[in-house]
């Protein structure tokens, strides 16, 4: 997570270096007059050039000055100063002018006090108002009357697309790094081992400290959540998407969370005989083991046993477990469904009632649905 690097600075003492380009600069001049005397009259063609890449660069300046001035004022510092995980902190940005916040669920989950810095320096207490570990995003709210960032529609981004970043990096507030969309529709696990998916990826910096702040388009509006990076590689980062954020906070401010349903079963992903896919033409050649069936819970009440193999819920295939959590949405809660499943090599089907999947914490690990 973006919160497990570590900062090694050097040091700034000792005796000021030599200034070698001063030398590299008269000779880079020397080598434009000799080129410009060859070319002739077609000699005032590099200058063109470089104006034109002088009005690019200008240009792409002046995109992040706008972005940054724009948004800077919603961007804020979060600051956990006593909770389940310690002392610690963050970024977030206001997502309403009555002074919701959103940041990442690992950055506030279990918090006893939190203190929200703004950028004029004003401080102010803050409340945790819901997390979604499954999402690793959460809502915070200070009292205050404070200008919003607008969420974009991400499903629109492109590859490519200016990207910026702004958050506080190790506790340097109002920090701003630029790159592109680098890649769309990747998948990773939460603190709490589920997939989340449609995450973006950039290579605008992020350090400890950026997670939960916005990562912007180039008209300032919010494409996504900041939230991780792989450590061992440079310029590879992750954020939420602006859709998943825009519907986990509206259940959070409504409801401090977000309804999940399930079967209660422990899974796992495992191949199918090639023989029995195709005997009952089976859309996956994998399914979802079940290992053990919690008493009394829908599974159990339903019939399966432990090593039945999910293969379908109403009507579409299950070849791993996060195909089966991708069907427990909070729709399922209480609908009876259709169950397909192997036992042995005979293919049965049986109705099974979701029911509310009991909220839980970063630290809880689950294979199961």
């Amino acid at each position: 997570m973006v919160n497990a690097l570590h900062l090694k600075a050097g040091s700034l003492e000792g005796n000021a270096p030599s200034l070698p380009w001063v030398t590299l600069q008269s000779a880079e001049s020397n080598f434009d007059t000799a080129a410009a005397q060859s070319l002739g009259n077609d000699g005032a063609s590099p200058s063109r050039s470089l104006v034109g890449d002088e009005q690019l660069l200008d240009a792409y300046s002046q995109t992040i000055a706008a972005v940054v001035r724009r948004v800077a004022p919603s961007v804020v510092n979060i600051r956990v100063l006593s909770g389940e995980r310690g002392t610690g902190g963050g970024s977030g940005f206001i997502l309403a002018r009555d002074g919701f916040i959103l940041t990442n669920s690992h950055v506030v989950h279990g918090a006893r006090e939190i203190e929200v810095t703004l950028r004029d320096a004003r401080v102010y207490p803050a409340q945790l108002i819901g997390t979604d570990p499954e999402t690793d995003l959460a809502v915070i709210r200070i009292d205050a009357d404070v200008q919003h960032l607008r969420l974009a529609d991400s499903s629109q981004i492109q590859v490519g697309q200016i990207a910026v970043a702004v958050g506080s990096p190790y506790g340097f507030q109002q920090t701003v790094t630029a790159g592109i969309v680098s890649a769309l529709g990747r998948s990773m696990r939460s603190d709490s081992g589920r997939l989340m998916d449609e995450i973006i990826q950039t290579d605008a910096a992020l350090n400890p400290g950026n997670s939960g702040g916005p990562l912007l388009n180039s008209a300032g509006e919010v494409i996504g959540v900041n939230t991780a990076v792989i450590l061992p590689a440079q310029g590879i980062c992750f954020a939420i998407a602006s859709n998943t954020a825009k519907f986990v906070a509206g259940w959070l401010i409504k409801d401090g969370r977000i309804r999940r349903s399930s079967i209660g079963v422990a899974g796992q992903s495992v191949p199918l005989h090639p023989r029995v896919v195709r005997f009952h033409k089976l859309p996956a050649n994998t399914g979802v083991l079940v290992m053990e069936v919690e008493p009394g819970s829908p599974a159990g009440i339903a019939g399966l046993q432990p090593n039945d193999t999910i293969v379908g819920f109403k009507g579409h295939a299950i070849a791993s477990v996060d195909d089966l959590h991708k069907q427990l949405v909070a729709d399922e809660i209480g609908q009876p469904s259709p169950l397909m499943f192997l036992r042995g090599t005979e293919k049965l089907f049986c109705m099974v009632v979701p029911r509310e999947l009991p909220s839980v914490t970063p630290q809880t690990r689950r294979k199961s649905p």
